[in-house]
């Protein structure tokens, strides 16, 4: 089956995360739907003498448990592997690549592609994890291995520990994934080019399966004083759970957040065959760059409108059947206020059909995996009709109020969302949107 254009349909049929709100993509849905902030004071490195002390960290996580049930490398079909890494691999890829390994085994278990694995051909399924900065700390530590104790000291798996797209190159081993192996690396949009590239793949027929999304781990003594030295950060240090609050008045900056988000994209008629369980139907893509500044969006949010707008064009719907908003929203005092102005020129009825929230209130920032983790919350809230909340969203920025845009302030809202869009803009002045509907 095509879509008005004539194009294969593009369907999702399994998710994985590991996020601040959760170890896996259930758990995280759920405490972002209850509203909960998984930002915290800093346990991951010394904050004694930097300006910002408080981050969104992924705790308890575990790179060798279990994550199957799934069969991932068909070289020895006798051997059920359940782990991302042991200890002894774990050491050989930076802290990204596990997060992004555990996210997408996750989502292949849950897909159930592994009792299907004979009817299709290795080369037929790709993967592209999305990554905006890689191994960052991973540089950190061994260039001060390096000033400390010379050439000797640097660990010949320095160089597989921070290139970004080592997370889909091990997941495309352990996956025996054969097909389209990438990784988009476009700062903060990087993952949410991922999938909307992944969804071309399979529109043109280049692959069946494609497994997207994004990582990111640069919670560190290097990348706090990069984006501390801009006033990029929130610096409410004393009110971590209260310091990512987009498009409210008195917010300072963004939380940094790590973590991973994955889904599993699949041709329609392939997904169909097989009887997979679809969370949802990607619709739309639109992609755009600013040529303004490296690092500060366009007025009135315009390359981030064209996104939204090339979206809606390659979707074939209406303004007023897209339901639901997860807004880049980072909690900057310029972003914000820009992007709501974008979506009220795309969406000039939006009051009356539209609920806007930034997810990031509650993860903070995962760089680049944030477009991925907010696609994944859009096709949680279209299956669920459930949209997640804007937490601290206190008094909403005079620039909001006029645009009469309902933010989704505090608490999750019940209703039917037919389709969602998301927004994912990053430095450089590149922008992203996604659209994701019911089948």
């Amino acid at each position: 089956m095509t879509d008005f254009r004539g194009r294969r349909r593009v369907v999702i049929t399994g998710i994985g995360a590991v996020s601040p709100l959760g170890l896996t993509a259930q758990e995280s849905w759920k405490n972002a739907i209850e509203g909960k902030s998984g930002v915290g004071r800093i346990t991951s490195f010394d904050t004694t003498d930097c300006p910002v002390t408080i981050g969104a960290e992924v705790h308890g996580f575990d790179v060798t448990r279990p994550v199957g049930p799934f069969q991932p490398n068909l070289h020895d079909p006798a051997t059920k592997v359940t782990q991302a890494c042991n200890i002894k691999e774990a050491r050989r890829v930076g802290r990204f690549v596990h997060f992004g390994l555990a996210a997408g085994l996750e989502a292949y278990g849950d897909s159930g592609l592994d009792t299907v694995r004979s009817s299709f051909a290795p080369d037929r399924m790709g993967i592209n994890i999305g990554v905006g900065m890689g191994g960052l700390n991973e540089i950190e530590d061994v260039h001060n291995d390096f000033l400390a104790k010379g050439y000797r000291r640097v660990t010949p798996f320095f160089i597989p520990q921070v290139i970004a797209n080592m997370a889909s190159g091990q997941l495309s081993i352990l996956l025996n994934a054969q097909g389209p192996n990438l990784c988009n690396v476009t700062a903060c949009t990087s993952s949410a080019h991922a999938i909307g590239e992944s969804y071309r793949m399979i529109q043109r027929g280049d692959a069946d399966i494609m497994v997207a999304g994004g990582a990111e781990a640069v919670i560190g003594k290097l990348g706090y004083a990069g984006f501390a030295a801009m006033k990029a950060l929130s610096s409410r240090n004393d009110e971590p759970a209260k310091a990512s609050r987009p498009f409210d008045r008195d917010r300072d900056g963004f939380v940094m957040g790590e973590g991973a988000a994955v889904l599993i994209l699949e041709d329609y008629e392939f997904a169909k065959k097989r009887g997979a369980k679809i969370y949802g139907e990607i619709k739309g893509y639109g992609l755009s760059g600013d040529a303004y500044h490296m690092t500060t969006p366009a007025p009135e949010g315009e390359g981030g409108r064209r996104a939204m707008a090339m979206a809606l064009r390659d979707s074939g719907l209406n303004p007023e059947q897209v339901n639901y908003i997860n807004a880049h929203g980072t909690s900057t005092p310029a972003g914000d206020v820009e992007e709501s102005r974008a979506i009220a020129k795309v969406f000039p009825s939006g009051a009356k059909h539209l609920q806007v929230s930034s997810t990031k209130s509650m993860t903070g920032h995962l760089l680049g995996a944030a477009g991925a983790m907010e696609a994944m919350f859009s096709t949680l809230a279209v299956q669920h009709g459930i949209i997640p909340p804007t937490i601290n969203l206190d008094h909403l920025d005079p620039g909001c109020v006029e645009l009469g845009l309902d933010f989704t302030a505090h608490t999750a809202v019940k209703r039917p969302v037919e389709n969602a869009l998301s927004n994912s803009f990053g430095f450089g002045g590149t922008n992203a949107s996604l659209i994701v509907g019911k089948i």
